[in-house]
């Protein structure tokens, strides 16, 4: 199975480049499904379909055409499905604070409920090999690094804090009834959390293995935008998550002459070579602006060959991390490759949460996390085809061994 995510800042245009994917690899004789992980669905907008009929679906696979299905869930329905014991107990737990109970009901949906829904529609897809291509329109870029990250968070507390609190609860249980009136879960909940947890097993296995799943970031030739493309990544590159492809989209075209776009097609230029500078190696694919919006299959199929041309849209564009970040005792360290370098080609300087390196007419813009963002040592060594950064803190020295 191929599962790919299309990631980047709201209203970059993940939605319409994940549909036109989703129509190429369809067209191409690949069972596709589509799923939009945004609580704000937009892909049967994108499609041009009746909102009644995604309405009467509640959360169910639709289908588009012949190969190509979509799917946007109902954070209702998955409740019912696989939240019902934990959320009555959180239900019942805010009703004891005097909140009216139809609102008590709308708070315990807490964040990442429908995130965890989407991660068990994953796991089901792979293992029952009902579809040959998934591909997910992400939320902005914050929330899916919610989603990465909530197996790995789930495997910790199931493995460190659940049995502990399962004991605790069960031998507290019958004397907190006496004392106060603030209800304890009952092993219901505990069952519900366990019985969930085994349906997500495995699942974080799946998304960490380039060999299915891959992260195609959608930015467009903007500043603040460009940004938010590199902080996502930083941070998917840290979840080892491989990123094969980087879609810039709304793109100028070439034959608009207009002297009204002179300023904006200079300031795009620039921000494209910027981009390359933040992503280099990993292969960026324009998309033109189009003229009007994108609805329907046929603009979807004019977008799809913008981007990808005769490519196989599902192809792994990019193989190998662009770098890897490692921490040992109090030293981070930061491995790009760089082959064909010599130690005199190579410049870093580094600039608050930004390094810069630098050899001979390539220049590369990493941004750095926080923790090792603050320190200010930074040295440099080559291994083979590898640069090797240390970060430590102390001193406001920078050098180059």
């Amino acid at each position: 199975m191929r599962i790919i995510f299309f990631a980047g800042k709201g209203g970059v245009g993940k939605t319409s480049v994940a549909a036109a994917t989703g129509v190429k690899a369809a067209e191409a004789g690949n069972r596709t499904v589509i799923m939009s992980l945004d609580v704000a669905h937009s892909l049967a907008d994108i499609f041009d379909i009746n909102r009644d009929l995604i309405g009467k679906q509640k959360g169910k696979l639709v289908k588009v055409k012949e190969n190509l299905w979509i799917q946007e869930l109902d954070i209702q329905e998955e409740i019912q499905k696989n939240w019902g014991d934990i959320h009555k107990y959180l239900s019942t737990l805010l009703s004891t604070t005097g909140l009216d109970e139809i609102l008590a009901e709308e708070l315990a949906i807490l964040p990442g409920m429908e995130e965890v829904s989407l991660l068990l529609y994953i796991n089901r897809y792979v293992q029952t090999r009902k579809f040959d291509v998934l591909l997910l329109d992400c939320a902005p870029t914050g929330e899916s690094l919610r989603f990465i990250s909530i197996p790995t968070t789930l495997e910790w507390y199931i493995n460190k804090i659940f049995k502990m609190e399962r004991t605790i609860a069960k031998y507290a249980r019958p004397v907190a009834m006496k004392l106060y009136n603030v209800p304890l879960p009952g092993e219901d909940y505990f069952d519900a959390i366990e019985h969930l947890f085994e349906r997500l097993r495995g699942v974080d296995d799946i998304l960490a293995d380039p060999e299915i799943t891959t992260v195609r970031l959608i930015t467009n030739p903007e500043k603040i935008v460009l940004k938010e493309t590199q902080r996502a990544f930083m941070y998917f590159s840290l979840y080892k998550m491989s990123i094969d492809a980087v879609i810039m989209n709304r793109v100028l075209p070439e034959d608009v002459n207009d002297a009204y776009f002179t300023e904006w097609r200079k300031s795009q230029h620039q921000y494209m070579e910027l981009a390359h500078q933040y992503f280099s190696p990993v292969p960026i694919f324009p998309a033109n602006l189009f003229k009007g919006e994108v609805l329907g299959v046929e603009s979807l199929k004019i977008l799809a060959k913008q981007i990808y041309g005769r490519k196989n849209p599902l192809k792994r564009f990019y193989e190998g991390e662009a770098y890897q970040i490692s921490k040992s005792n109090q030293e981070y360290e930061l491995r790009l490759m760089l082959p064909f370098a010599g130690k005199e080609d190579v410049e870093l300087n580094k600039i608050g949460d930004e390094l810069i390196v630098r050899i001979a007419n390539f220049k590369r813009h990493i941004l750095l996390p926080r923790p090792v963002a603050v320190l200010d040592s930074v040295k440099a060594r080559l291994e083979g085809n590898q640069l090797c950064i240390q970060f430590e803190g102390g001193n406001h020295d920078q050098d180059k061994e």
